[in-house]
Parts: structure tokens; sequence; C-alpha cells
């Protein structure tokens, strides 16, 4: 796969994700949803952290280390993507580099700027503000709206699938997925 092909892998997935939530972000107010189907919502929520909202202590220096650390991951996958290109490796394996970037960049777009570019979503549907902005730069939330409430117990409460995710997540989750199902074709041993 040509290093042309694997980019538009990273440029239309990173562009569904960054339209997917700016749509929700000022569309939608902070916890709002639309059910779409009994097991499927848009559901916006917006993630201080990693996944499932876990934070990195303050101590730690919190918000701008999650950050920076995306930042430089974001470097070392788009070098293993050149490099993978570069020595002819499968299609799989760079498909799935090439997921897995755009969705890491897709969330650190969120995290460095979406708290200078929008207003807080809180009681509000958000709107592009550099004045009235929620946070200060590397500091913004990551936007997710993705929620697939599969199985219910009999008080309502979802069992099963209960994380609120994007299309940077599922991103991820795809190019990992492909790495694992088609791990001997993504790695093959040299013969």
């Amino acid at each position: 796969m040509s290093l042309k092909k694997a980019y538009l892998i990273v440029i239309l997935v990173l562009l569904a994700d960054q339209i997917s939530k700016i749509y929700v972000k000022t569309h939608f107010m902070h916890d709002g949803f639309t059910e779409v189907f009994s097991w499927f919502r848009i559901q916006f929520i917006e993630n201080e952290g990693m996944a499932w909202g876990t934070k990195i202590p303050a101590w730690l220096g919190g918000k701008i280390t999650l950050t920076l650390f995306r930042i430089g991951a974001v470097g070392l996958i788009g070098w293993w993507l050149w490099d993978s290109v570069k020595k002819k490796q499968s299609p799989y394996l760079i498909t799935s580099i090439a997921l897995i970037l755009a969705g890491a960049f897709g969330n650190i777009i969120d995290s460095v700027f979406y708290g200078v570019i929008f207003e807080h979503s809180m009681g509000q549907v958000a709107e592009f503000s550099t004045a009235n902005h929620y946070g200060k730069l590397f500091e913004g939330k990551v936007v997710d709206m993705l929620y697939f409430p599969i199985v219910k117990g009999s008080d309502g409460n979802t069992l099963f699938f209960n994380a609120i995710f994007n299309l940077a997540d599922a991103a991820i989750s795809v190019g990992v997925g492909i790495l694992i199902v088609f791990n001997k074709k993504a790695f093959p041993k040299a013969e």
C-alpha cells in the first residue's frame, strides 16, 4: 500500500471524526441524546481523561501530561506508518496503523484545541467562541457520542456495553482488532 493511500485513510477518518464531534458539540447540550434505535443512541458527553474517563492525577501533571503523551504517541505511530510503507509491509498492518493514527490524532485535536474554540456545554448548546471558551490550550475535553446500550437490566440500567465513545475511538479499536484477528497476515513470517 502506498503512503498516499494510507494518508487518505487517515484524512477520511479524521474528517468523519471531527465533523461528527463538531456537529454533536454544537447541536446537543451535555448529556443530551437522540435515540436512533432502542439499542443505539447519539448521547453527548465530554471526557476529560483517557478511556472510561480515567484521569492522570494532578501531581503527575494531569491533562497536560496526557495531551503531551498523546502527541508523542502520535509522532511514533506516524513514524511507524511511514516506516511500514517504506518497507512494503502488509496492507493489513498499514491499514491498522493508519486507523490507529487517525483515531489518536482525532482525540488530540479535541484535547489541544476544543477548550479554546468552544463555549462550555453544561445547560446550553456550545458555540464556537474564542472570548467565552471553556478551557485552556492543551486542556480541552474529548467529545464522545456513540452509545450502544445493548442489554438492559430490569431497572433500565445498562448491563452490557455502557461505554460512550467517538469515531476516533472506534478507528483505534478497529485498527487494533485487525492486528489481533489478522495477526499472521499483518506480521507475516519471512521465508
